[in-house]
């Protein structure tokens, strides 16, 4: 649990906490559109106070299991999630809380004897459902006690470099050069901030010379090895991310199909696509099967990042534990059968195809592409890679992705 810097004002900004928690637990909004808006909503408050703000949320979302515990009831209303605030605030400064009426009945001693009490059972320590922890410890037994610690820590900020404008070496000079710090991982493109701060602002992200991307997304679309010239579908494109770096490493030759049942979704990629000078994104909309199957075997590469449960992302999205349930995930695993069936005929003969999720359970990675392979729709396929990432060997997001290839008709191979 990361200590939380309090700065003055506290009041103001513990309401700004409140309103949000009430938002993401009550309306049942998603946590970064909530603070999103509440930080619009505080447009006064500097760099420090945001961060409070946006911090402290996410940290009362993340544990919000235990908190609740040491509160003794569901919060329902404003003053229960004052409450709330005041058990993180003893928890993380472990002092006296401020001489506020929402706090007068909460005593930090006890909160924190609590705690030590609470922390000696895994579901309450992490934070999470009791079906969530059985999961976890049912499909990953020998590390789900690290995976889990590690999913409770605070992302990093990392950033693309848009090989269509720039390089990464001189975006990381142009930040360098308004004091930005960051450090250069893996082979690609990637740059991680030394420190969290809006980077939305900077005149190198309205130029389209960088995405936020983690790490491990970005891996995805190297998998896949798209080359210039290639036709590429994107086939679950969502808002773009990894369509844009497809993009980046085709030097925008060729073409890429983007698909999504969403629409709202592809307008927010079109934009995106404006900024970054991707060029050869063509958006569709799947309205139908038609859709689909007017681009069976059309494919050079095919990328199915497919729904799922996000296990792999609870640094960023710590909300969605509290919104999964056994028969989500089970609809999502059905979900992922399906697209596997039914997306996999885009890929042409010789073709090659990434299955792609940002969980870290074998039921929705490696036992949906063993299912896929043993099917009728998958045996004209060959494994040819995999790749499983878990949030604590390299402090990104839990990942995995398999490489597919797609046999050629036994007449093209005499």
């Amino acid at each position: 649990m990361s200590s939380t810097d309090t700065p003055r004002l506290q009041p103001l900004l513990i309401r700004a906490v409140v309103e949000a928690l009430h938002a993401i637990f009550c309306d049942n909004r998603h946590a970064d559109k909530v603070i999103e808006q509440v930080l619009r909503n505080n447009k006064k408050a500097g760099s420090r106070d945001r961060a409070f703000i946006a911090e402290s949320t996410y940290e009362i979302v993340r544990y919000y299991r235990l908190y609740t515990e040491i509160l003794g009831r569901t919060p329902e209303s404003q003053w229960d999630f004052w409450q709330l605030c005041g058990i993180h605030l003893a928890l993380t400064t472990k002092s006296d809380l401020p001489k506020m009426l929402e706090f007068n009945d909460l005593d930090t001693p006890t909160i924190l004897a609590q705690y030590a009490q609470l922390c000696t059972q895994r579901a309450f320590r992490e934070s999470i459902p009791d079906w969530l922890d059985a999961v976890g410890m049912q499909e990953l037994p020998d590390v789900w006690d690290d995976t889990l610690a590690a999913l409770n820590k605070q992302a990093k900020v990392v950033l693309r470099a848009n090989g269509l404008k720039t390089t990464r070496d001189e975006l990381q000079r142009a930040l360098f050069a308004d004091q930005i710090e960051s450090v250069a991982v893996g082979t690609g493109d990637a740059l991680v901030l030394k420190r969290r701060q809006n980077i939305f602002q900077h005149s190198a992200f309205r130029e389209g010379w960088f995405e936020v991307q983690d790490f491990s997304s970005q891996l995805v679309a190297q998998f896949l090895a798209p080359a210039p010239g290639m036709r590429v579908v994107d086939a679950c494109a969502g808002g773009g991310g990894k369509t844009l770096h497809i993009a980046a490493l085709m030097q925008n030759k060729g073409s890429i199909i983007a698909l999504d049942t969403y629409a709202w979704k592809l307008d927010a990629l079109r934009l995106r696509a404006r900024r970054a000078g991707a060029s050869n994104i063509e958006v569709r909309t799947i309205e139908n099967s038609k859709t689909i199957k007017r681009l069976y075997h059309s494919a050079d590469r095919l990328l199915l990042d497919v729904p799922c449960s996000g296990l792999g992302v609870l640094r960023r999205n710590p909300d969605s534990k509290w919104k999964l349930s056994v028969d989500r995930l089970d609809q999502l695993r059905a979900t992922q059968k399906e697209l596997l069936r039914a997306y996999s005929p885009m890929v042409k003969p010789g073709g090659q195809m990434v299955y792609a999720t940002c969980s870290i359970l074998p039921s929705e990675n490696q036992d949906q592409v063993q299912a896929f392979l043993s099917s009728d729709a998958g045996k004209a396929f060959i494994l040819l890679a995999e790749k499983r990432i878990l949030p604590q060997e390299e402090g990104f997001d839990g990942f995995y992705m398999a490489l597919m290839a797609k046999s050629l008709p036994e007449s093209s191979q005499d």
